[in-house]
């Protein structure tokens, strides 16, 4: 973006009401996503039997997790405002608009909010929890985003560590010794990332082919990609029912079973017309239904407990 474009965005930024404004800014925290992470570290939190968290350091380890999320999502709006120009879903938000501009500021504050979540865990909650707050924020900032998703169609498989990173914060905040429930959770969140991801990306192949990103459906087609994401889902849902041989409740059995059987649906529907685009997405939402259906089964397990 030249300066005249540069200096334009800039002018219709300041004349923007002042809530828009802030809209604006707070997009560049993928809050939205980051809320889902928190959840997920809450859910981690819960599914622990036992577990010696105060609410106060269930408190602090939400927000912390929220705030390092945050942290990380900007800085993948920073690094990527290039490449995001050139993607129609992408080309709006903030840096790539250049309605906000980067400089070394915005990395202090995103350096200074990971550090904060960070000390903020480990003084409150514990040191575990606290490594792994630091670990699922450099995973998606540093190593999907820098390292990885340019180079390579595994990008979001190893990426996709992120979440469960935040999962076994929140059961290292129930007890350090995070024990094989909270270990399989995370083994569900590294699995749910790929299908998840993959199906937006076939939906929005050829802006990802435009942009010069490797995800899978541009290197290997639709067609492949979208049997690759069924197969993963058939895995996923078999994993996911592994925590009841270890005393998950049926309120959790109930979100994987339910939820696990409406993305295998919509995965196998996206496998038989992978051309289409509303099957893609329509996959893609069945991936937020089951995450979301298994965050809620932990949950009413643990309030019924």
């Amino acid at each position: 973006m030249n300066r005249v474009d540069s200096s334009a965005a800039t002018v219709a930024l300041v004349a923007q009401p002042a809530m828009a404004r802030w809209r604006l800014v707070l997009s560049v925290f993928k809050l939205r996503i980051g809320t889902l992470i928190m959840l997920t570290a809450i859910a981690g939190l819960a599914f622990v039997p036992g577990g010696g968290a105060t609410p106060w350091q269930s408190l602090v380890l939400a927000l912390s997790v929220l705030v390092a999320s945050a942290s990380a999502g900007a800085f993948n709006q920073y690094v990527e405002a290039d490449s995001d120009r050139l993607m129609a879903r992408t080309r709006s938000r903030a840096f790539a608009s250049g309605a906000l501009q980067r400089g070394p500021g915005w990395l202090a504050l995103m350096a200074g909010m990971l550090a904060g979540a960070v000390g903020a865990t480990a003084w409150w909650v514990n040191v575990p929890a606290a490594a792994f707050v630091l670990l699922g924020a450099l995973t998606y900032a540093i190593v999907y985003t820098v390292a990885l998703k340019r180079r390579t169609h595994w990008n979001i498989v190893i990426g996709g560590a992120a979440g469960s990173f935040a999962v076994l914060a929140g059961a290292a905040a129930a007890n350090p010794q995070v024990g094989p429930l909270g270990l399989l959770l995370a083994l569900v969140l590294l699995l749910w990332t790929p299908p998840h991801f993959w199906s937006l990306a076939i939906a929005n192949q050829a802006q990802y082919a435009a942009a010069g990103v490797p995800m899978l459906p541009v290197v290997v087609g639709k067609a492949r990609a979208a049997r690759t994401v069924h197969r993963c889902a058939m895995l996923l849902v078999a994993v996911s029912l592994l925590p009841l041989a270890f005393g998950a409740g049926w309120g959790y059995g109930l979100g994987a079973v339910a939820g696990g059987m409406h993305f295998l649906r919509k995965t196998a529907a996206l496998a038989q017309s992978p051309e289409e685009r509303g099957k893609a997405m329509g996959a893609f939402f069945a991936s937020m239904v089951q995450l979301s259906a298994i965050i809620a089964g932990v949950l009413i397990d643990a309030a019924m407990g």
